[in-house]
């Protein structure tokens, strides 16, 4: 056996280390039980991997993203050989690790119940306790051809193997092919019993851990159908979900937040506080706002509005649709044609409802000649646009068809460009903390330099405009994620990733860099240098709140309906403690609202408890209580949502108590 020398990373330290021919990754971590697979030379590795000079290695721990991908991912297999064992006739399809789970399809005559799921759940349990072996071993097309004659849709995945095996119509099927057969080598993975026998196999490109034992909590969540590949041509299988975590009480978090997650719904809380609603006569994914609603629709919007105009913004108002050739000049049209609603004939032309406002933005700023001085011309507006969505993304108010963006444009210099970027990010910041958002991280999208049919302009112009968002995104001092592949068409992009009250994560802002549609092959937007010199603006997009649709329903569920009293529909339920003091509060009522403060009085004949119970449930901020004592004092009782209370209140340090907590913009 000869020495080899090999580079091991462990805890942001490096360090050589000299080992013999033969040696495996797990004998190096072999004393750290949480450590389940290795980064070697970058790429995901099992742990029987064997080492080779000059290896560079690093080891992935069983709660790190790596590692949770390792674990649902062997979790997959070992729930799709339960499933093969209670169901022999079910046939294989894809089984990826998503965020925060897994799912596997399965082609089957019956579609599960949830008790084949407590069956399926047994089956694993038993698999895990037998601590079988994730063996990896590479095999040719032919052989796996041969070994899996029986699996179709693998069959299907080897044939597409380097060329379609990763297109689908949605993101989790190009993950899932992904993960099966990838571009290179072919691999299958063998569960291997202890005595030697091979108790299950699997098309897959790996990497898994160890052994089945090294899974330490699971639950399978629940059945869906889904077509093949994703694609509605193709045959609709089962789909079985579940999640995998490090440990027992991971698990239970995790299980924790989904219940959180339910009680928040957007959908449940705006049916029950009658905010909103989806209604079918109308069509899928165009909501209709009620009064309640709009009220919370109107304030965003005036809110933002204004802070538009203090940042230099010009409101501006475009129509709904164009013709079609306008959305051919900007290159929606060939590049986001999917996107957009098909044509609509009128006088024998074609037109399109916008799917985007910067094509007319553009128009505006070209309808007159422009000087350097004008610059940056920021014009800004809430712009209605209409976008083709599948009907299976659709989701309440955060994936909608029709719906409002706060849309802006700046156009600038390329000198103005850092310093407008820099404006437009801490315009973002600064509003989501007004709304009672504090903890974000960004996330640069930079375009596939592998799929040039996708994104327009020359390699000099992205490599500038993706060098000012980087060097802007790293001054600001934010985390930030790179995103290969994901910018527009026309231009990278940055976005500001916000976590709600229970730690999920929302999109929401985005700043673009366009240096295309300004172009003479485009809009041939330009303005006059200090020179005299014809010049081309940069053009910067942004959107704050992305949709106020979609806003509002992340506002709903980070609040879990319970608005600050800015916010609130309404900030203050009168309840008079019988109907000799209605009188009283109509007249409080009348004071507050000549303030501008949202004041209902309770005048029905429930009683008392009753109606603090109902303001409970419609979550209003303040109740005003009246009686003999607090008229004869001028005065009301306060009780606040969260159930304290404060009696003999006089009238006038009530009205201001409320008037300051909606100033504030604080939660109460």
């Amino acid at each position: 056996m000869s020495d080899l020398k090999i580079a091991l990373t462990h805890a942001d330290a490096r360090e050589e280390r000299t080992v013999t021919t033969g040696t495996k990754a797990w004998e190096l971590f072999q004393d750290d039980p949480s450590v389940i697979a290795a980064r070697v030379n970058g790429a995901l590795r099992d742990l029987a991997h064997e080492l080779d000079e000059g290896d560079e290695v690093e080891p992935v721990a069983i709660d790190s993203p790596d590692g949770h991908d390792v674990l649902r991912h062997s979790t997959a297999h070992v729930m799709a050989q339960a499933v093969q064992q209670l169901f022999p006739e079910a046939r294989l399809g894809i089984g990826p690790p998503i965020e925060n789970g897994f799912y596997y399809d399965f082609d089957v005559e019956t579609p599960f119940v949830p008790e084949d799921l407590e069956k399926i759940e047994t089956a694993m349990r038993k698999i895990i306790k037998e601590g079988q072996r994730f063996s990896r071993r590479v095999t040719t097309d032919a052989d796996a051809i041969s070994e899996l004659k029986d699996e179709p849709y693998k069959i299907e995945l080897i044939g597409l193997k380097g060329s379609g095996a990763s297109t689908g119509s949605t993101a989790e099927a190009v993950e899932g092919a992904s993960v099966e057969v990838g571009g290179g080598e072919l691999t299958i993975y063998d569960n291997v019993r202890r005595n030697g026998d091979v108790a299950w196999s699997d098309l897959c490109r790996g990497p898994h851990l160890p052994t089945t034992k090294r899974i330490p909590a699971f639950k399978l969540m629940r059945t869906a159908a889904a077509y093949w590949r994703g694609d509605e041509k193709n045959k609709q299988l089962q789909r079985i979900y579940g999640t995998a975590w490090e440990s027992k009480e991971a698990l239970e978090e995790h299980l924790h937040r989904i219940e959180e997650a339910e009680r928040r719904d957007h959908r449940k809380l705006g049916r029950d506080l009658d905010l909103f609603s989806f209604p079918d006569e109308i069509g899928s994914g165009l909501p209709v706002f009620h009064p309640k609603g709009g009220v919370i629709k109107r304030v965003m919007e005036d809110y933002v509005r204004q802070r538009h105009i203090e940042e230099g913004f010009e409101y501006v108002g475009t129509p709904h649709i164009a013709k079609e050739g306008l959305f051919y000049t900007s290159g929606h049209l060939p590049y986001y044609g999917d996107g957009m609603f098909p044509p609509l004939d009128v006088d024998g032309m074609d037109y399109r409802l916008k799917a985007m406002n910067c094509p007319m933005h553009n128009l505006i700023f070209r309808s007159r000649q422009r000087s350097y001085r004008e610059l940056p011309l920021r014009l800004f507006e809430f712009g209605s646009v209409y976008r083709h969505e599948k009907s299976g993304v659709i989701h309440g108010l955060t994936r909608v068809r029709g719906f409002a963006q706060d849309d802006s444009h700046s156009y600038v210099t390329k000198e103005q460009a850092p310093a407008e970027i820099k404006h437009l990010l801490d315009f973002c910041l600064g509003l989501f903390r007004d709304f009672g958002l504090h903890d974000f991280y960004l996330e640069l999208s930079t375009r596939d330099d592998s799929k040039p049919d996708k994104f327009i302009g020359s390699d000099e112009d992205w490599e500038i405009a993706t060098k000012v968002l980087e060097d802007v995104c790293i001054e600001s001092g934010l985390e930030l994620v790179p995103d290969p592949g994901g910018a527009a068409y026309y231009g990278p992009k940055v976005s500001v990733q916000a976590r709600d009250a229970i730690g999920r994560t929302w999109q929401m802002s985005t700043i673009q860099y366009d240096f295309n549609q300004p172009s003479a092959d485009r809009f041939d937007l330009h303005y006059t240098a200090a020179d005299g010199s014809r010049q081309q603006p940069v053009m910067i997009h942004s959107a704050k709140f992305g949709s106020i649709e979609r806003f509002i329903g992340v506002l709903v569920e980070h609040y879990a309906g319970a608005f600050p009293p800015w916010l609130a529909p309404v900030q203050v339920q009168a309840i008079p403690i019988a109907e000799r003091h209605n009188d009283y509060l109509y007249d409080v009522a009348k004071r507050m609202q000549r303030q501008g403060l949202r004041v209902e009085v309770d005048d029905s004949d429930d009683r008392m408890q009753k109606k603090i119970r109902n303001a409970q449930l419609q979550k209003v901020p303040f109740m005003m209580i009246a009686g003999d004592d607090d008229i004869a004092a001028g005065a009301v009782s306060f009780r606040y949502r969260d159930g304290r209370q404060d009696n003999g209140v006089p009238l006038d340090e009530a009205i201001q108590r409320v008037a300051d907590a909606v100033a504030s913009r604080e939660q109460v």
